[in-house]
C-alpha cells in the first residue's frame, strides 16, 4: 500500500465510509489525516458542475450547472483524427476544473460503437478501437498534465442504453479482446487515467462492478492500471463482492446502508480487512494527488477556450460531397439558409453530459457577420417529426430566389440521447421532405448535417454538397460558417461507417433499441 501510515490510523467505521461517496459528487474527508473533501463530476466534453447557488429537482443537477465551455462531443472530435487537438482540449478541461475546484472529470467515454442506434453514441469516439483509444489517451494526457484526473468510462461492453442496468452481455473472449477491450487498453497503457469507471451491465453473467476477471485480472493484472476503480452512479449491486473483486469506490453515497454492511462483513469474517485497506488506500491516493489544485485561485480564459472549441469543431467537420465545387460559397452569391437548426443549433447531446455553455454561436448569425447575402426560411418545427407544408412551401420559394440553398437538418434532442436507443437510423421525416423539395427547387443545394450518430440519407443523390457538422459544441456555428465560406478547409474524416441502409449494419435484427433503461 502507498499510504499505510494514513490507513492504519483510521477506524473500521471510517474505512467503511471512505469507500463510498460522501454525497452525490464528493468523496469522504478526514481533515485530521490531511485528507480534504474532493469533488468528482461529469464530463466528458465539458465540465458539468452543479451550481451551488441554484436549486435542482434532481441529484445530478441537470440544467443548473455553472457556465463552462462546451467542446464538440467525442463523436465529432474523433473526426479530426488529431491527437494533439484532443490533448489541448484536455488541458482546457483541466483549467476549468481547477477554477471550479473539481478534482476528477468523468470522461472520456470510450465505449465502442457496436450499433449506429445506440442513443449515447454522441459521447463515444468510434467503432474503431484504435482511434477510440488514441483519442481517449490524448485527452487524458492533456487533462492530467495539469493535475486534474479523468475517469475512463464505461468499462466494459456497454454499447446500448436499453436495459443498460440489467442487460447481460454474452461475449466470447476473442470478441471481447479484439473489439471491446483494445480502446480501454490503449488509453490505460498510454495515459494511466486516475480512475476507471465500470459500467452498469453484466458481462457473461457478472455485473461489471463485481467482475474479478474484468477488474483484477485484465485491467490491473494485464494492463497495469494503477488508479482507482469507481462505479457508475448507482451501479453497485452487491457491495461486498464488489470490494472483493476490485471496485474501490461506490458512487454516489448509499447513506449508511453499505457502510454498515462493510463493518458487519469485516467483523464476521466475510470480508478480509486487508482487502478493505487496499481499497481505502486507493481512495486516499486519489485525494492526495488532488490536493495541490485545491489551493489554487484560478480563472480560465473564457474567450480562449471558446476559440479552442471552434478549432476542434473546424478540424472535425467532414465534407462528404462537393459536386461541381459547390463549396465554398462564392462572393456575391445570394444564399438561402433553410432550417431552424441554422439559428437554433443542436450542438451537444442529451443526458448527464449536458453543458451550460459560456456562449453559443449559430451558423446564421456567423454567416451574416461574414458578409454573406442571406435569406432565411424555417423549413420545419424543431423537435417535431411532422411535415409542415406551409413551412416547406416558404422554404421552396426562398430557395428558388437564391443562387445556392443551404439546408440545416439532422437529428434533434428528441431522437437520440442517454437512457434510450433509436429504433432505426432515419432522420425526422420533415427534414427529409424539406431537403428533397428544396433540391427540386434549386439544383445548387447543400446540406449541413447535424447529429451525434449516423443517419440514412435518402436525398443524398439529389444534392450537390454535404457537410457533416456533427455536434459542433458551442462554437460549431462559427466553424460551419468558416467552412461554408472557405475561410477554413474541411479536413475531417469519418470515424464511423455510414451504412447505405440500416439493414446493412451487422447488428441489424440483433439490437434491442427503444426507450427502456
Amino acid at each position: 500500500m502507498k499510504h499505510a501510515d494514513i490507513v492504519s490510523k483510521m477506524s473500521l467505521e471510517q474505512k467503511a465510509r471512505f469507500v463510498s461517496g460522501y454525497d452525490y459528487w464528493h468523496l469522504e474527508e478526514a481533515p485530521e489525516l490531511g485528507l480534504p473533501k474532493i469533488m468528482i463530476t461529469d464530463g466528458p466534453h465539458g465540465l458539468r458542475k452543479q451550481n451551488p447557488d441554484k436549486k435542482s429537482s434532481s441529484g445530478i443537477g441537470l440544467g443548473n450547472s455553472v457556465p463552462t465551455t462546451c467542446f464538440p462531443p467525442a463523436a465529432t472530435s474523433a473526426c479530426s483524427w488529431d491527437e494533439e487537438l484532443l490533448k489541448q482540449e484536455g488541458e482546457a478541461l483541466a483549467e476549468e476544473c481547477i477554477q471550479e475546484k473539481v478534482s476528477v472529470i468523468l470522461g472520456p467515454g470510450t465505449n465502442i460503437k457496436r450499433s449506429p442506434v445506440c442513443g449515447r453514441n454522441f459521447e463515444y469516439f468510434s467503432e474503431d478501437p484504435l482511434l477510440a483509444g488514441k483519442m481517449s489517451a490524448s485527452l487524458i494526457n492533456g487533462c492530467q498534465s495539469k493535475g486534474v484526473g479523468n475517469s475512463l468510462k464505461h468499462y466494459a461492453c456497454n454499447s446500448q442504453e436499453a436495459f443498460r442496468m440489467v442487460v447481460n452481455e454474452v461475449i466470447d473472449e476473442r470478441t471481447i479482446r479484439e473489439i471491446y477491450f483494445p480502446a480501454f487498453e490503449i488509453a490505460v497503457k498510454e495515459s494511466q487515467p486516475w480512475t476507471v469507471m465500470n459500467s452498469y451491465n453484466r458481462i457473461n453473467g457478472v455485473y461489471a462492478s463485481q467482475n474479478k476477471w474484468l477488474q483484477q485480472d485484465v485491467l490491473r493484472g494485464e494492463w497495469g492500471f494503477e488508479g482507482l476503480i469507481v462505479t457508475d452512479w448507482g451501479a453497485s449491486v452487491d457491495r461486498i463482492p464488489g470490494l472483493e473483486n476490485g471496485t474501490d469506490l461506490e458512487m454516489p453515497s448509499s447513506g449508511t446502508l453499505n457502510t454498515q454492511k462493510i463493518i458487519d462483513a469485516v467483523k464476521n469474517g466475510e470480508l478480509d480487512i486487508k482487502v478493505l485497506d487496499e481499497r481505502v488506500d486507493t481512495v486516499v491516493d486519489l485525494i492526495i494527488k488532488s490536493k495541490p489544485n485545491l489551493e489554487k485561485n484560478y480563472k480560465f480564459d473564457v474567450e480562449a477556450h471558446h476559440k479552442l472549441a471552434q478549432k476542434v469543431a473546424e478540424g472535425a467537420m467532414t465534407l462528404l460531397k462537393n459536386e461541381e465545387n459547390i463549396l465554398p460559397l462564392k462572393s456575391g452569391q445570394k444564399v438561402a439558409v433553410i432550417g431552424e437548426l441554422a439559428k437554433s443549433p443542436r450542438f451537444q447531446g442529451a443526458g448527464s453530459s449536458v453543458i451550460n455553455a459560456t456562449k453559443l454561436d449559430n451558423a446564421y448569425d456567423c454567416l451574416v457577420s461574414l458578409g454573406v447575402d442571406i435569406t432565411y426560411a424555417q423549413g420545419y418545427e424543431k423537435g417535431k417529426d411532422v411535415v409542415n407544408s406551409q413551412l416547406i412551401s416558404e422554404a421552396v420559394s426562398t430557395a428558388k430566389a437564391a443562387d445556392v440553398a443551404v439546408v440545416f437538418a439532422g437529428l434533434t434532442e428528441e431522437f437520440e440521447g442517454e437512457g434510450y436507443d433509436r429504433v432505426d437510423i432515419n432522420m425526422p421525416s420533415c427534414h427529409n421532405a424539406l431537403i428533397s423539395e428544396v433540391a427540386k427547387a434549386n439544383p445548387n443545394t447543400v446540406v449541413v448535417l447535424a447529429g451525434g450518430s449516423v443517419v440514412y440519407m435518402p436525398w443524398v443523390n439529389e444534392v450537390k454538397g454535404l457537410l457533416n457538422s456533427g455536434l459542433g459544441g458551442q462554437a460549431g456555428g462559427a466553424a460551419v460558417a468558416n467552412i461554408l465560406t472557405g475561410k477554413v478547409n474541411p479536413s475531417g474524416k469519418t470515424a464511423e461507417t455510414y451504412p447505405a441502409r440500416f439493414e446493412d449494419n451487422p447488428t441489424f435484427g440483433n439490437y434491442p433499441g427503444g426507450p427502456v433503461t
